[in-house]
C-alpha cells in the first residue's frame, strides 16, 4: 500500500511539473506584458497623485522622500523573497522571483511616461477608476500566466499559513494597514480613492483570470478518479468532496469530484486534469461564499505588489 501511494505521489508530482513547464515562453511573455502595464499604471496614475492602495508600491509612495520608489520596491521584494524561501520553501518562492525583479525595473523605465502622456489629475475619481482597471488587468494577466509579482503577495501567504486565516482576510489586513498608513501622510480623502482602486482591482483580476468570483467550484467527471484525486489532494493541497451519481441514460453508478479552487490557481487544476485524462468533463461555477482556509503548495494567489 505504501509503495502504491509513493508511486501515485511520484506520478502526481510529475504532472505538476509538466503543467508548470507547459507553454513556458508564452507565459513569460504574458508576465512581461502584465508587469509592464502594472508599472506604467503605477507611474501614470498613482505615484504622482499619492494614492496608496497597499502593497510594496503603496509603501514606496509613502517613503518616496526618503528612498527612490523603485529601489524601495526592489528592497522589499527581495526581503519578502527571503521570507518566502525560509517560511514557504523553494517551490512557492520560485514563481515570484522574476516578477519581483521585473516590476521595480519597469517602474524605473516608465518613470518619465507623464512627459509623453499628459493626463489632467484634477479628477481623482477618474484617475482611481482607470488606474484600478489597468492594475487589475495587469495583475490578472500575470496570475493567469502562473506567476506573481511578489511583494506583499508573499506576505499574504505567510500570514494565511501561520495565522490560519484565508488569503482574502490576509490581503484585507496587509493592504488595509498600508492604505491607512498612507492616510496619515496624504489625507483621508486619498484613502477613499484607494478603496475604490482596490475594489476595481479585485473585480478586474477575477474578470481576466476566470469569471467574477474570487474562487471557483469545480466539478470533475473522469475515468481516472484515483489519479485526479491524488493530484488535487497531494500536489495542490485542495479539499475535495466525492458525490455519488447515476447516469441518466446509462443508469450506471459513478462519482463526481468536487473542489473549491482560488481563481488564480484554476489553470493548474484544469491543465493537470486535462493531462491526466483528456476526456475528463470539467464543470466550473462561481463560488460566491466559501468558508475555511485555502492552503496549498502553489503560490499563484491574488495580491497587490
Amino acid at each position: 500500500m505504501r509503495l502504491f501511494r509513493r508511486l501515485r505521489r511520484k506520478k502526481s508530482d510529475k504532472i505538476l511539473k509538466i503543467v508548470e513547464k507547459a507553454h513556458l515562453f508564452k507565459r513569460y511573455v504574458f508576465l512581461l506584458i502584465g508587469t509592464f502595464i502594472y508599472a506604467l499604471a503605477y507611474n501614470l496614475f498613482f505615484f504622482k497623485n499619492n494614492i496608496v492602495y497597499g502593497g510594496t508600491s503603496g509603501i514606496s509612495i509613502i517613503t518616496q522622500k526618503l528612498v527612490d520608489p523603485s529601489i524601495m520596491i526592489l528592497i522589499l521584494n527581495i526581503l519578502f523573497l527571503l521570507i518566502s524561501l525560509i517560511l514557504l520553501g523553494k517551490k512557492q518562492t520560485f514563481n515570484s522571483i522574476v516578477g519581483s525583479l521585473l516590476f521595480p525595473l519597469f517602474v524605473t523605465l516608465t518613470r518619465g511616461i507623464d512627459s509623453y502622456i499628459t493626463i489632467d489629475n484634477s479628477n481623482l475619481l477618474l484617475i482611481a477608476i482607470v488606474g484600478g482597471v489597468c492594475v487589475g488587468l495587469a495583475s490578472g494577466i500575470v496570475f493567469k500566466s502562473g506567476f506573481t509579482t511578489g511583494g506583499t503577495d508573499i506576505l499574504n501567504q505567510v500570514v494565511a499559513k501561520y495565522f490560519k486565516i484565508s488569503i482574502g482576510t490576509s490581503m484585507l489586513l496587509t493592504d488595509g494597514v498600508i492604505t491607512i498608513i498612507g492616510g496619515f501622510f496624504f489625507g483621508w480623502t486619498k484613502v477613499l480613492y484607494a478603496i475604490i482602486v482596490l475594489y476595481i482591482i479585485n473585480i478586474m483580476v477575477d474578470k481576466v483570470v476566470l469569471g467574477i468570483s474570487s474562487s471557483k467550484a469545480v466539478y470533475i467527471t473522469t475515468d481516472e478518479d484515483d489519479a485526479v484525486i491524488d493530484y488535487l489532494l497531494n500536489e495542490l493541497n485542495l479539499g475535495i468532496t466525492l458525490i455519488e451519481t447515476r447516469g441518466g441514460y446509462t443508469n450506471r453508478k459513478d462519482q463526481i469530484i468536487m473542489c473549491v479552487v482560488p481563481t488564480s490557481d484554476y489553470f493548474v487544476v484544469s491543465e493537470g486534469i486535462e493531462h491526466i485524462d483528456p476526456k475528463a468533463v470539467i464543470l466550473v461555477t462561481d463560488a460566491y461564499q466559501t468558508s475555511g482556509t485555502y492552503s496549498g503548495k502553489s503560490n499563484r494567489l491574488t495580491g497587490i505588489n
